[in-house]
């Protein structure tokens, strides 16, 4: 794919995934066209003040929840990435009407939106949360997930197609727990749901990458999931407050002990790659690329869980990875 041909859109461009996908395309692939679709003027103003103001940029105000904005953005654009949610659980489970809305109707939205403007290729990003989903924001991934993979038969003739990704926690990012702990390490103490905790873990250019990688290679109905490493929640407090004591907590509504990225029963359509798995179409599917003449099929029983996981972070590799962050907290939130 030649990058400099593309107009590129993103929702949800000023959250975390978005502006590093838009510092990672200004500075590597220079596409000819970038448009950052945001509700949010202030940290559209922000980003043009960080720097990210170049020549081939665009900043439209707009929400997913409006069709018609959606449809005035995407004229002329070839490609979107879906990145516009509420992920915040708790935000989720006090307003569901809002997570549905959101998630799922403006889900909906770029669909139509993308279908009217024959845009060329749609990607959405998902979370390990909408695998067996015991919240709400995890169910309205799900149904977001299913949406954007099953509108491809409404493309018929159209060439635009629709692929998602799907991956855990980003270090770092808004609602992650790193803030949190950075902010409690001064209190000598670190409030913790329950010690046996396991999650995926990825770095936000880990994601980026990752999602620039798939749409390279999408042909339409997949969900690309990456290998990514588990580490524990514990090493996690270690690694950030080392000798701090741990206060335990108790699992809130809707957190899970562990997550999962691909599910038994998905496992059966699921093909292993060197650096991915990928989550083929249904065999009645519209447009039959076979993943498994380039992978390899997953034994029965299979499931990527982020307590069966081969791949570990260490405390030191944690460490390494919260660096970044260190100083960076703002009124609770690393500043971005």
């Amino acid at each position: 794919m030649n990058w400099t041909e593309q107009v590129i859109l993103i929702t949800g461009g000023t959250g975390s995934f978005g502006r590093k996908f838009v510092e990672m395309m200004l500075a590597e692939y220079h596409p000819a066209k970038l448009i950052v679709f945001s509700r949010d003027e202030l940290k559209q103003h922000e980003m043009r003040v960080a720097g990210l103001n170049h020549l081939s940029m665009r900043y439209f105000i707009g929400d997913v929840r409006d069709v018609e904005r959606l449809r005035r953005a995407m004229h002329g654009v070839d490609i979107v990435v879906h990145a516009a949610a509420l992920k915040q659980v708790p935000a989720c489970e006090y307003n569901p009407m809002e997570a549905i809305k959101t998630n799922i109707l403006g889900s909906s939205n770029v669909v139509e939106a993308a279908l009217d403007a024959g845009v060329k290729k749609v990607l959405a990003l998902s979370t390990d949360k909408a695998v067996n989903p015991i919240n709400l924001y995890g169910a309205t991934k799900l149904a977001a997930e299913k949406l954007i993979i099953q509108s491809n038969s409404y493309a018929g003739g159209m060439a635009t197609r629709f692929s998602c990704v799907r991956y855990g926690n980003v270090v770092g990012s808004r609602g992650s727990v790193v803030p949190i702990f950075l902010q409690q390490r001064a209190s000598g103490k670190l409030t913790i749901t329950d010690e046996r905790m396991t999650r995926f873990w990825l770095t936000l250019e880990q994601g980026a990458r990752f999602v620039i990688n798939c749409i390279e290679i999408m042909h339409g109905g997949e969900v690309f999931v990456p290998k990514i490493p588990s580490m524990k929640i514990v090493d996690l407090a270690k690694a950030i407050a080392p000798g701090t004591n741990l206060d335990v907590v108790g699992i809130r509504p809707g957190e899970k002990l562990h997550e999962v990225l691909i599910s038994e029963d998905e496992s059966r359509s699921t093909v292993e790659m060197e650096d991915m798995y990928i989550v083929q179409p249904s065999p009645n599917a519209w447009f039959g690329h076979d993943w498994q003449s380039e992978g390899q099929v997953l034994p029965a029983g299979f499931r990527f869980g982020s307590d069966n996981n081969p791949q570990w972070l260490s405390v030191n590799q944690i460490r390494e990875m919260v660096a970044p962050f260190e100083g960076r907290l703002v009124n609770g939130y690393v500043e971005e």
